[in-house]
């Protein structure tokens, strides 16, 4: 059919004027300034507007609003994990990043970092019981201190514990070692003493002492490659320290204090400096030098990650064994049992098959804390395995079931019991059929056993995460991790198919 000419017309006119709306669209608008941060530590950083869920409020957001507003740009907010923070910078993931990122010599040398904001001093918390006994690290000898891993406390922590004979307890968010602390599992927390400060007013029986372990500061960061945004940024830091817009958001949020006229008054002062910019008066040094090479790192943190691995090798060996156990009992009871209790076990592999294993991991770990108190390793065995059990309950129902009926009526014949019968036929040939996916069940929660970080299990995941944000590089510890998790599963994936292979020849 032949398309009229005045339609072939009026197509190529609106074709045009899509064109011109797409190319003329950026021409009139800047694009949004995308800045990074994590939500979940919450205010006075960054946080969910209790009122307004789809909004953020924080000092944080006042600063990434005031540096966007003063490039003509829209802020836009983007997600990230506080641990994820340097790894998203350097991939361009956003523009900017800002949430109580501290000025590290290590992330100087990785990334564009701005001029310091705002100056902190990490502090010790303790229950108000202890208030008279814990003043510094060296009193706390023997015990465990909390902090947030990959931050400038941990490294403290870690110095202290080779010093002090402490032990340093890592998180992944800065809410639960203080829960922690009351609860008894920690007997202190060195953070910063913004963080200190609203922990202290959200929980009750908590004391913070005001000298300083450390001070450090703030910065914004960005790609290591974007160092004329990181410029734009330092020029609007400074003209905001200098008209009093940073006092401004301070004082609304209560955290103005004699520190910040120092740190501004220097930073002004060394604008043309940037040495003495990138490292101000009184900021605690890393225990660690700006950038480990990579062949110094690598035995220093070697022997951490084989102990992490056997941890998670004994972790992911026990709760297997605590899932098959209880895995062979659930499906024996749905085979067996009657409806009543058929019904109630169904239900259980549902809810376990139905939830993440993480929120399981959160309601054993603090949900039932009130209750009972179980030890972090002893939570995370139960955790992995109660979930795993329901996995394992279905692949030895369905293995029962598969044993031929004929099979089972002869045994019935012979005069067998209904024990005799599961013992002697039925399982022997259900367990050489559930073997297979026994195994890839194994290698899967060998694998999943890196959420227990969450409980502050220091395992193989969550040491290699220490690891690459000390050197400032996930390839190397990354390489290094998927060999050590493949050194502790493929042993186990040869052994089952040799034992899959012995029991094919003797069954044929």
């Amino acid at each position: 059919m032949r398309v009229p000419v005045y339609w072939r017309a009026r197509v190529r006119c609106v074709l045009v004027l899509l064109v011109v709306v797409i190319v003329a669209a950026p021409i009139g608008a800047q694009s949004p300034l995308r800045w990074g941060g994590d939500a979940e530590g919450g205010a006075p950083f960054v946080e969910a507007d209790p009122n307004d869920p789809s909004r953020m409020v924080g000092f944080d957001v006042e600063i990434a609003e005031l540096v966007a507003t003063r490039l003509g740009r829209p802020a836009r907010f983007v997600q990230v994990a506080f641990s994820a923070l340097d790894q998203s910078a350097r991939r361009g993931d956003f523009d900017i990043g800002l949430s109580g990122i501290e000025d590290i010599p290590a992330r100087r040398a990785s990334l564009a970092a701005s001029v310091p904001y705002y100056a902190f001093r990490e502090v010790i918390t303790v229950r108000e019981a202890d208030r008279s006994r814990y003043f510094t690290l060296a009193d706390l000898r023997g015990r465990r201190v909390a902090t947030l891993g990959g931050t400038m406390a941990y490294d403290i922590l870690l110095q202290a514990e080779r010093e002090h004979g402490i032990v340093a307890v890592s998180y992944d968010d800065d809410v639960h070692p203080y829960e922690d602390l009351v609860l008894g599992r920690v007997d202190a927390v060195l953070l910063d003493h913004v963080i200190a400060d609203r922990a202290q007013r959200r929980t009750a029986g908590l004391v913070t002492h005001p000298d300083a372990v450390a001070t450090g500061h703030y910065i914004i960061v960005t790609a290591p490659e974007n160092t004329a945004l990181r410029d734009q940024v330092d020029a609007i830091l400074r003209e905001a320290m200098a008209d009093g817009s940073l006092e401004a958001i301070f004082r609304t949020w209560g955290l103005w204090n004699d520190d910040q006229p120092r740190l501004y008054a220097r930073v002004l002062a060394a604008a043309t400096d940037s040495a003495a910019v990138a490292t101000p008066e009184g900021q605690a040094a890393s225990p660690w030098p700006a950038r480990v090479p990579m062949s110094a790192a690598l035995p220093r943190y070697l022997p951490s990650l084989l102990r992490a691995a056997l941890i998670t090798l004994i972790l992911s060996c026990a709760a297997m064994a605590l899932a098959v156990a209880l895995g062979v009992g659930i499906a024996t009871g749905r085979v067996y049992g009657g409806p009543l209790l058929g019904g109630a076990l169904t239900a259980y592999v549902e809810v376990m098959r139905g939830t993440p294993v993480l929120l399981q991991l959160f309601v054993i770990y603090y949900g039932v804390a009130d209750v009972i108190r179980l030890p972090a390793f002893a939570a995370a065995l139960l955790g992995l395995g109660l979930n795993y059990a329901a996995y394992e309950s279905e692949i030895y129902r369905s293995a029962l079931e598969a044993v031929p009926r004929g099979q089972l009526d002869a045994a019935h014949i012979l005069g067998f019991t209904r024990w005799q019968t599961l013992r002697l036929v039925r399982a022997p040939q259900a367990f050489r059929l559930a073997l297979a996916p026994m195994t890839n069940d194994f290698v899967a929660l060998l694998k999943d056993s890196s959420l227990v970080s969450v409980l502050t299990v220091v395992e193989l995941t969550k040491q290699t995460q220490i690891f690459a944000t000390n050197v400032g590089s996930w390839l190397v510890p990354g390489l290094l991790c998927a060999a050590l998790y493949l050194a502790m599963s493929l042993p186990l994936s040869h052994l089952a198919r040799r034992l899959e292979q012995r029991w094919k020849v003797a069954t044929t």
